[in-house]
This record gives C-alpha cells, sequence and structure tokens, in this order.
C-alpha cells in the first residue's frame, strides 16, 4: 500500500496549470461517443474515473482515438448506435460514470451489467434506479435495487416528471440522458441547484434545454452533434492549492486555466469569505464554461457558517475546506452536507480522523462538523480511506504540521490528479515526498 510524507512547508510560490475537470472529462467522453459525426476533446483527464468512462463506450463499440496527447478522437454511434457489451462494463471507483452510464443504458436495446470496486459498490443507486424504473426500464440490482453491480435490460422508455429528494448532478444527469432517449418530455426538479456541466454540453451539442425555476428538462427524440470540446481546469483540484497557498505563511501562487462554472465554483465564495486574498483574473469562455486565472496569496483566516445552497457548490471541496476552518480563526459550522457520507468514503467521519490526529478541536454532526481554529498542527500517521480527496486534504495539512505527516494508502489520488504529488513538491519546495 503506497504511502506519502508531507514535510512543513515555509512557502508555496509559482504557477502551476491544474488536470482537466473531471465531471467535463466524463460528459465530452459520454456526449461524443452518443453524438452523430466526429468529436474532439483537448484538456480531457487521464485520470482513472475518466479512463473507466472511455473504457466502457470503447467496450459498446465507439471509436476513441487517443493517439494523440493533445487531443482525443471520437467518432460518434448516435444515441441507439452503441453495441451491446461482451462483458460486464467495470466503473472502477466512479459514481459519475456508474449513474450517468444507467441513464444511456436503460433505453437501450440490449442488456448490460455495471458493477464496479469494493467502494463504488457500497454507495447508494437507488436514487438513479428508481426513477429509471418509473420511466420503464428493466433493472436488477444487490440489496433490493440499491447497490451494484446491477443488470439493464433495455426499455422503450416513457419521459417523467421527477422530483429529486437530494441535489445531485449524477442523479440529474441520468435521467436527462434517460430522457433524450424516451418518448415525451423529461424534468427533474432538485431542492437545490446541483453543478449545470451537463445542460451546458448538452445545448454546445445541439440539444434542446429547457431550464425553470428548480430544475431542467428535456424533449425525447433529440440528437446530439459532434463538436470540438475544450475542457477546463478542475476547481476541485485547484481547491487544494488555493487552500495550500492561503494557510502557508509566505506564499504566492498563479493557477491558470480554472473551471469557474457558477454552479461549481462554491469554493473560491467559501475561501473569499473566510478572508482569503484570491484574485479572478482574464475570465473567459471554453465552450460553454466559464474559465479564470486566480492569483492567490496567504491571508489571515476567520472561521463562518457554511450550508444551504452553498454546499453543493462546493460539496467535494468541504474535505479541504475543513482543513482551511483548521487555521482559521475562531469557528467554522458546515452543516447541510450530509452527502458526504455516502461519496467515496464516509467523508465527515474520514476528515475528522484525520483532524483528530492534527490536534484539532473539534465536533461531529450527521450532516457536518463544528472546527475550532488552531494555529498549530501535530505530525503523525493519517489513513486515506482509499478516497482521493481525503489523501490530497490531508497533504495540505501536512504543509502546516510541526513534524512530517505520513498519509497511507495514496494511490488513490490517481483516480482525480495523477500528477498530484509532483505537482504539491514542485510549489512546495521545502516539502519532501516518499
Amino acid at each position: 500500500m503506497k504511502s506519502q510524507q508531507v514535510n512543513p512547508s515555509s512557502g508555496l510560490r509559482g504557477e502551476i496549470t491544474v488536470p482537466g475537470d473531471k465531471s467535463i472529462s466524463h460528459r465530452s467522453i459520454m456526449f461524443a461517443s452518443l453524438a452523430q459525426g466526429r468529436s474532439s476533446i483537448r484538456g480531457f483527464l487521464h485520470g482513472e474515473d475518466n479512463l473507466a468512462t472511455l473504457n466502457a463506450f470503447r467496450a459498446m463499440g465507439v471509436d476513441i482515438d487517443v493517439s494523440s496527447a493533445a487531443s482525443i478522437k471520437i467518432n460518434g454511434r448516435g444515441f441507439f448506435g452503441l453495441r451491446e457489451p461482451a462483458d460486464i462494463l467495470d466503473c472502477g471507483n466512479s459514481g459519475t460514470t456508474m449513474r450517468l452510464l444507467s441513464g444511456v443504458m436503460a433505453g437501450q436495446k440490449f442488456f448490460s451489467v455495471l458493477s464496479g470496486d469494493r467502494y463504488l459498490r457500497r454507495r447508494p443507486m437507488g436514487r438513479v434506479i428508481q426513477p429509471l424504473t418509473q420511466m420503464g426500464a428493466q433493472i436488477w440490482g444487490r440489496e433490493q435495487n440499491r447497490c451494484a453491480p446491477f443488470a439493464l435490460q433495455g426499455s422503450t422508455l416513457s419521459g417523467i416528471e421527477y422530483h429529486s429528494p437530494v441535489a445531485s448532478a449524477q442523479v440529474k444527469s441520468a435521467l436527462l440522458l434517460a430522457g433524450i432517449g424516451a418518448s415525451g418530455s423529461t424534468s427533474v426538479h432538485e431542492p437545490h441547484v446541483s453543478r449545470d456541466h451537463t445542460e451546458r454540453m448538452l445545448r454546445y451539442m445541439g440539444i434542446e434545454v429547457q431550464v425553470f425555476s428548480g430544475g431542467v428538462g428535456v424533449e425525447g427524440g433529440q440528437q446530439l452533434q459532434g463538436r470540438e470540446l475544450e475542457i477546463p481546469g478542475d476547481i476541485s483540484s485547484a481547491a487544494f492549492f488555493l487552500v495550500a497557498t492561503l494557510i502557508v505563511p509566505n506564499s504566492e501562487l498563479l493557477i491558470k486555466n480554472v473551471g469557474m462554472n457558477p454552479t461549481r465554483s462554491g469554493i473560491v465564495d467559501i475561501l473569499r469569505s473566510m478572508g482569503g486574498d484570491i484574485r479572478i483574473l482574464n475570465e473567459r469562455h471554453a465552450g460553454e464554461e466559464p474559465v479564470a486565472d486566480l492569483l492567490v496569496y496567504s491571508s489571515e483566516l476567520h472561521g463562518i457558517e457554511i450550508g444551504g445552497d452553498m454546499v453543493p457548490r462546493a460539496i467535494d471541496e468541504l474535505p479541504v475546506v475543513s482543513i482551511a476552518a483548521a487555521c482559521a480563526q475562531g469557528t467554522t459550522t458546515i452543516r447541510d452536507a450530509a452527502e458526504l457520507r455516502v461519496k467515496e468514503t464516509d467523508r465527515i467521519a474520514a476528515m475528522g480522523a484525520v483532524l483528530q490526529t492534527l490536534g484539532v478541536q473539534f465536533e461531529m454532526q450527521p450532516d457536518g462538523m463544528t472546527i475550532h481554529g488552531s494555529e498549530h498542527f501535530r505530525g503523525g500517521k493519517v489513513q486515506s480511506c482509499g478516497d482521493h480527496r481525503i489523501a490530497m486534504s490531508a497533504a495540505v495539512a501536512g504543509l502546516r504540521t510541526s513534524t512530517a505527516l505520513e498519509i497511507e494508502d495514496t494511490g488513490c489520488t490517481a483516480i482525480s490528479f495523477p500528477a498530484f504529488w509532483e505537482l504539491l513538491q514542485q510549489v512546495a519546495t521545502s516539502t519532501g515526498s516518499n
């Protein structure tokens, strides 16, 4: 089991570019495969999660050319042009792959089985299986259709109006994809606005998407068209370097080409509200997605309350926000974040274990935690629990510990950020990794 040692840093400096957005990379492969005509994709994240999506569509007969590092070429087969896979489709650790694929596969005219690693097989899939079944899908899964592996026999689907109990871009996207292949209209209502990469890319590739107060919808029978797709840097990956720069004195870092989708940029708003000096430069667009460069300086942070509509805009970044909170003056409260309990691991419990090792005072709640800021972190040994975001959040904390921090099971960072450790060592020159 691979481990990394992080040593305290005297400052982060330089200019970096983070890898392509993981969420958009998933969708680029899926939508280009389902489109008519040829697409090219620049900036694709070659992480394990995204490669699971790529391999799944290759297994269904899609011609995907990755011979050029700069651009992936895909010859789309059309929405109903996929071929029945000869084997189980392995989604690896990727909930996005499994949930969005379920929306695609529910309306295909063949049989398929979706599975994944031991972490993914524990995650809740009933949230997509139940509404897809309402649309007419035939699905059989473990634990009374709540967990993978599950099998789908493609069916003729009918559009529905669905009120989702959770704000989930994966649920919404699965139903929109199923709705494109269904008869009639499909609409999804959410309690809070979730990330809208699917809606943006669908529009860019020729699908008419209706956006209304509290939800979105599509009409069945539309066809995606191949396009050139440019993927911006992942703000979830940038978040680790934003927090690291803010909490380590004498730091200044420029992070270039970061996706600034307003449904994802909650991390910037949170850190600015805490007193973080983050400057947004060179604002522009890559296709339908807003992009900017972020100039960050070390800052004195203070505690705030985080909850409500802000949580879906920063759900993946809350683990590293907890490290910023641990360095802030006063108290930070994170609430309305029960979704963290059902990610790759229970991220509330996992970050609680990290904070405990660091010597930070905190109280855990079912939907979040209250964190009391501390000027000093202890070193020691922490577990990633096989979760890439826990591993990288702990690494950020290690830059502020009094002695070295050892993080166990760090190979999981390849899921979303294969070059994380090299990039961290590059900008935090006094940090050593083993």
